[in-house]
């Protein structure tokens, strides 16, 4: 194990700690310090947020939006758990722990692709507004700082049930900010999904103030900025890879200004001055290779969805690679392990039946939007 606060983390904590670590458009982040200042613990980062229901939009009778809605879906989960594997090999073997500064290369590497694919006429670009641009941008930088600091303040189990707190706060912002409406056997079933979760991956639960504040302020911040995602490709009537591209240049920035001094902080040392080994280079050019696939896919998704349900993607992201750690790494198996994961996994199913029958449901009274757009949204890109 590897040492904390409590003394060791076992392989199963570790490795659900790439999975469960900071995510957001590019595909890692991670913190490996303690309040104090001193390096405690390694954490390993992946990609996750934004999606669809696979139950729900399957059972749509519009075949081209099937096909376009199980591509995406397949694209994020395959790309974000193969980023998961690649990561945890660039940092737990060979030792690389920059990793909120190999999100800013992740995003400058999209940057590139998506100005080659506008050149090659793959790409129609559109104008968004500067300053929704910004605010989107930073905020999203803004965010993957606080889930850094969030897991380099608190426990790996802390952690855990930060990241289970995004669905709720989301629902709360959706409810009021945007007239969404969920229903009780929705929310039932998120309940449910939640548990599951929590039951196969959340370990101890320390507390400390500084902790409590960066989760807080981590949740809110991913989840306004994962609402702002769809409501700006709705609100600007861009595609994903429109916004994306848009967006990108402002993100990789955003993300290089706050990439050295957090490292800095959270690891020590610079990423700058790092000794680069061929394997290390290799390695993380490949992460960005795969980075491309995940920012894309993500923004896809989100456009075929709300933040709730890729919520519901990203937890099944973290199932499969629990079981992937438990398949292909031997990670010691326990029985709340197996219980956790056929509860979520129940959950999930259930949850796309249910959110698919609440659809149909307002689409049959005229009101099947599946995310309402205010005003304010179009004028800030996203809630006030």
């Amino acid at each position: 194990g590897t040492a904390t606060r409590d003394g060791v983390v076992g392989r199963n904590e570790r490795f659900l700690a790439v999975a469960n670590a900071p995510s957001a458009h590019s595909a890692s982040r991670g913190g490996f310090r303690s309040g104090r200042g001193t390096l405690r613990q390694n954490r390993w980062p992946a990609s996750e947020r934004f999606g669809t229901s696979v139950v729900g939009d399957m059972a749509s009778s519009n075949k081209p939006m099937e096909i376009g809605t199980v591509g995406a879906l397949t694209l994020s989960v395959a790309s974000s758990v193969s980023i998961v594997i690649v990561n945890k090999y660039l940092i737990s073997t060979l030792g690389y722990r920059y990793v909120t500064f190999l999100t800013a290369l992740h995003m400058l590497v999209t940057v590139g692709a998506l100005r080659v694919a506008a050149r090659s006429g793959w790409l129609e670009p559109k104008s968004i507004d500067r300053g929704a641009l910004l605010r989107f941008s930073i905020l999203n930088g803004v965010s993957i700082g606080f889930l850094n600091l969030s897991l380099g303040f608190n426990s790996v189990g802390f952690y855990q049930m930060t990241k289970l707190a995004i669905i709720p706060c989301t629902v709360a912002i959706q409810t009021i900010f945007y007239a969404k409406q969920f229903s009780a056997r929705v929310k039932g079933w998120l309940c449910v999904l939640l548990g599951g979760v929590a039951v196969a991956t959340v370990t101890d639960l320390e507390l400390n103030t500084i902790g409590s504040v960066m989760s807080i302020c981590a949740v809110v911040t991913t989840c306004v900025s994962q609402i702002w995602t769809n409501t700006m490709q709705k609100t600007y009537g861009v595609s994903s890879t429109q916004l994306l591209h848009a967006a990108s240049p402002y993100m990789a920035l955003t993300l290089g200004f706050i990439s050295v001094p957090l490292d800095g902080f959270l690891v020590g040392g610079s990423p700058l001055y790092y000794e680069y080994s061929a394997p290390v280079v290799f390695v993380a050019a490949l992460t960005c290779a795969i980075a491309v696939a995940v920012n894309f896919s993500t923004f896809l998704v989100i456009g075929k969805c709300d933040a709730v349900t890729y919520q519901v993607l990203g937890h099944l992201k973290t199932m499969l690679v629990l079981m992937f750690g438990f398949v292909a790494l031997n990670n010691p198996v326990a029985g709340k392990n197996i219980l956790g994961i056929a509860i979520a996994l129940a959950g999930m199913v259930a949850y796309g039946v249910a959110e698919n029958a609440d659809k149909k449901a307002a689409e049959q009274k005229g009101g099947g939007s599946v995310l309402p757009v205010t005003g304010n949204a179009g004028a800030n890109g996203g809630a006030k």
